[in-house]
């Protein structure tokens, strides 16, 4: 029986947050399956958790419908620019096999989702404790904070992420100024994507004058920074 298959899986979870470089290294040159599916199965529910509890405050379907949106779009966005960021590494001076560049991106995401999965309950008691959404106690101010308390939880989350991938890369080719060229090609290829792919996916809290909803009427019509610029524009 291989090692791999011997250890606890928790265990594995806890050094994957923990950002163990050579212990993760080691992993990624390993072809282990039950270690992928584990990794993939802590995007879909630690993203889909995190999609309950923002997708609550606008009604009990909306929450179904982005528990299986969020984790979506981060599959979605791995698979999509699995081969464009393989394909980069080694232009950008990091010469590591597919594989490799294929797993960084799932454990960075794995522990992303996992720190969503663990602020769910305090955005759920947020939301629970939030005046309905359409009511008229929930101003703009409440729309407002509950933004803001999402970027907010979303983008700790991104950072710790993208961190330990930065670690990992920066182990691997034994220096920091290859580990940040690579990790800023691959976010700028998963913010292009990621971007568009939640566009399309809108909504995820929902307005209270417009049915719940997977998909909006214009779904595929134009596309996320067209809506940037227009608000822009709008602004200035």
């Amino acid at each position: 029986m291989p090692k791999s298959s011997t250890v606890d899986p928790s265990a594995e979870f806890a050094t994957l947050l923990r950002g163990e470089s050579a212990t993760i290294s080691a992993w990624s040159e390993q072809r282990n399956t039950r270690r992928l599916a584990a990794h993939f199965a802590i995007i879909i529910m630690g993203a889909g958790c995190y999609g309950a509890a923002m997708g609550w405050w606008r009604a009990p379907q909306q929450a179904l419908l982005v528990a299986i949106k969020l984790p979506l779009i981060i599959l979605l966005t791995t698979l999509g620019n699995a081969l464009i960021n393989g394909m980069l590494a080694p232009l950008l001076g990091l010469n590591i096999p597919f594989r490799q560049s294929f797993s960084a991106i799932v454990m960075s995401f794995a522990t992303t989702a996992a720190i969503l999965g663990a602020f769910s309950p305090p955005i759920a008691f947020v939301v629970w404790n939030a005046p309905a959404l359409g009511s008229p106690a929930a101003t703009s101010a409440t729309y407002s904070f509950i933004m803001l308390t999402h970027v907010a939880a979303i983008a700790v989350a991104g950072i710790a992420g993208n961190v330990r991938l930065f670690q990992l890369l920066a182990h691997w080719g034994n220096s920091r100024a290859v580990a940040q060229r690579v990790l800023f090609a691959w976010l700028a290829g998963n913010l292009i994507l990621g971007s568009q792919l939640a566009w399309n996916l809108r909504p995820f809290i929902g307005a209270p004058l417009l049915p719940v909803e997977f998909f909006r009427a214009n779904a595929f019509r134009g596309n996320f920074f067209e809506a940037v610029w227009g608000s822009l524009r709008q602004l200035f």
